[in-house]
């Protein structure tokens, strides 16, 4: 009876899992090891938010007390949410940060599919609610944060002792590979999407040759028209963005009123419709002579309006506080809208970050990561849109690049979600199987040959979700 009990527990739980190559194993583990919260919950500092129920796998929300300081630990901590993907302890672990909030809904990075396994997916220091109190932002920097996801891998690894992978889009890949810097060996890979560089804040020519040439001629003319045209009719844009504010309560005291934040919205249109959208979609680009409403309705749909009130720019203050400190921010010359701005002094980080929080600029930081990736990074992958304006200055690797196992990618036609799998036939077999290498998990037939490269788990739309959220403003 005994036997006959075991066994159809083994098959209930066998007839619960889902996914390639790990379901037998990752059943096996959860009929004879101990529950994997009760393991996760017994490392000190670990605290549960929430499980949420998914077919197939185990998903928590925690959260982890991190020192606020991490050189000097002493100094007090604060509670940092993550999330934790859990399929099974034999399989690879991807780190996944977005290099903003977390998605506290089940997700799954391409990695993640790639390889068939688990994932952590970590909040970044200061975005709430994994803030300090009181705030001390002073340490808020790159180092502090990669501190973060090395005590947090650091406090995993025993459970979790596969090969583990670093993965982000956007920022998440900025995160990605400062981490890297930092923690070489921490991680056995690095894949990072659409990762911007900005070695030198002062010099972002390159900005201003990728808008001279991306797309078509006619959908660049026809975008700075409507760019333009905006910024004429600047009274009737204005009373309609007050009324809409008046309406839902949004105000605008960092920026310093309503006509600095419009400005900032309509010089961000050329940038926002390349980052998230096609040369494609150009058809849809109003025509110079179109109604005020029409004109309104596509500015507020590409570059959004609600993205310079207080509100949404609170949300961000620590990516901004970090762009006008370290990561350097974007500056485009916009020739065409010459004579037409009135605010230009606040197209800066600064401008967005509440005036009591100070902010000084650390000039070298930039170059040394950068200096890291040409001449000691090993096993990176760095993916790129060719139509994302972020792409304008990427990662770069340097000589010896293929001794170091280091590739960069670029999606055609891409834009800010380009990922592994839009790239052309032969580099994307070659990314997947690097990522399906440096994981531990390549299949015999991909060894032999890495054109049967793919990825080990099927597509799950509910779970594989983009690579970078759409977010209002200019933000990677």
């Amino acid at each position: 009876m005994r036997k006959a009990l075991r066994w159809l527990l083994a098959l209930t739980v066998l007839a619960g899992t889902v996914g390639a190559g790990s379901a037998t194993a990752g059943a096996a583990e959860k009929a004879t090891e101990p529950d994997i919260k009760d393991r996760v919950l017994k490392i000190p500092g670990m605290k549960l938010v929430e499980e949420k129920p998914y077919e197939g796998y185990r998903y928590l929300v925690l959260t982890y007390d991190q020192p606020v300081d991490h050189r000097h630990p002493a100094k007090g901590t604060f509670q940092q949410r993550f999330t934790l993907l859990h399929k099974s302890t034999d399989r690879p672990t991807v780190f996944f940060t977005s290099g903003y909030n977390v998605n506290t809904n089940p997700g799954r990075s391409e990695p993640t599919r790639i390889v068939d396994g688990n994932q952590v997916s970590m909040e970044y220091r200061f975005f709430t609610p994994s803030r300090p109190q009181p705030a001390d932002w002073s340490k808020l920097d790159i180092y502090q944060a990669a501190s973060d996801q090395h005590r947090l891998f650091a406090a995993l690894k025993p459970l979790y002792n596969k090969n583990w992978l670093a993965t982000g889009g956007s920022k998440g890949g900025m995160t990605a590979t400062y981490y890297r810097r930092y923690y070489p060996h921490d991680m056995n890979g690095t894949v990072a999407y659409v990762a911007p560089n900005d070695i030198d804040n002062n010099e972002d020519s390159a900005y201003d040759r990728f808008f001279a040439n991306v797309g078509d001629q006619a959908c660049r003319t026809q975008l700075n028209s409507v760019q333009r045209q905006a910024l004429l009719r600047r009274g009737e844009f204005v009373a309609r963005y007050q009324k809409w504010a008046d309406e839902n309560g949004k105000t605008f005291k960092t920026l310093g009123g309503i006509d600095q934040a419009f400005e900032n919205v309509v010089v961000d249109l050329v940038w926002s419709f390349w980052q998230y959208h096609l040369q494609s979609e150009c058809a849809s680009v109003p025509a110079t002579n179109a109604s005020t409403d029409e004109l309104y309705k596509f500015v507020d749909t590409i570059s959004g309006f609600d993205g310079y009130t207080d509100q949404g720019l609170e949300r961000f203050t620590p990516y901004y506080y970090q762009a006008g400190t370290e990561l350097g921010a974007p500056s485009v010359k916009n020739a065409h809208l010459k004579g037409l701005l009135r605010h230009p002094e606040t197209l800066n980080p600064r401008s967005y970050v509440p005036r009591e929080i100070p902010m000084k600029f650390k000039r070298g930081v930039m170059a040394d990561v950068d200096r890291w990736v040409r001449e000691d990074s090993e096993r990176m992958l760095f993916v790129y849109g060719q139509n994302d304006p972020w792409s304008g200055e990427p990662f770069r690797l340097g000589r010896n690049a293929a001794a170091r196992d280091d590739y960069r990618f670029y999606a055609p036609g891409g834009n800010h979600g380009s990922n592994i799998a839009q790239l052309v036939a032969d580099e994307r077999a070659k990314a997947t199987a690097k990522v399906l290498e440096w994981a531990g998990v390549t299949p015999a037939a991909v060894r032999k040959d890495e054109a049967h490269a793919k990825p080990l788990a099927p597509y799950d739309a509910k779970l594989d979700k983009p690579v970078v959220e759409q977010r209002q403003a200019l933000r990677p």
